[in-house]
Order: structure tokens, then C-alpha cells, then sequence
């Protein structure tokens, strides 16, 4: 079958994107050791902060109550 052409609208962009190109982009810069840590140190202050909110309430957490049975036992003894 003869398939007839219509103009399009947009017919560069649908060109564009059936174009490819025989040269190749320059291999991107290395990252410094300065933008490196940039980028981590945010992360790990994060991480650092949430692990140390866990060690810090993790006695408020728990079910032991031990200085209150000492108290009890202390005023019981008077």
C-alpha cells in the first residue's frame, strides 16, 4: 500500500529525534576530593545524628526501670 505523507507541525523535532551524531561527548570530569566530601558529609551528619538520638533515648525506651525500685527500696527501709 502507498502510504501518503502529510505535512506535520512539528516535523524538525520529529527529525531531531532520529538524528544521531558521530561524535561522542567528552568523558566527564572527575569529582574532586573536595566536592566528594560535599556531597557525603550531609549524609553521614544525618545518619550520625539519627544513631546518636538512638543511643541517647534508648534507656528511655527500655522496660527496666531501675532507678525507681532502687528509690522504692530506699524509702522502704526507713
Amino acid at each position: 500500500m502507498f502510504r501518503r505523507r502529510e505535512p506535520v507541525p512539528f516535523d524538525s523535532l520529529a527529525e531531531a529525534d532520529r538524528f544521531r551524531s558521530n561524535v561522542t561527548p567528552p568523558p566527564p570530569e572527575r569529582s574532586s576530593l573536595r566536592e566528594m566530601a560535599g556531597r557525603w558529609l550531609p549524609g553521614l551528619t544525618i545518619v550520625a545524628a539519627l544513631v546518636g538520638s538512638l543511643v541517647v533515648g534508648m534507656p528511655a525506651l527500655s522496660l527496666e526501670h531501675s532507678p525507681r525500685t532502687q528509690q522504692s527500696q530506699a524509702s522502704q527501709g526507713r
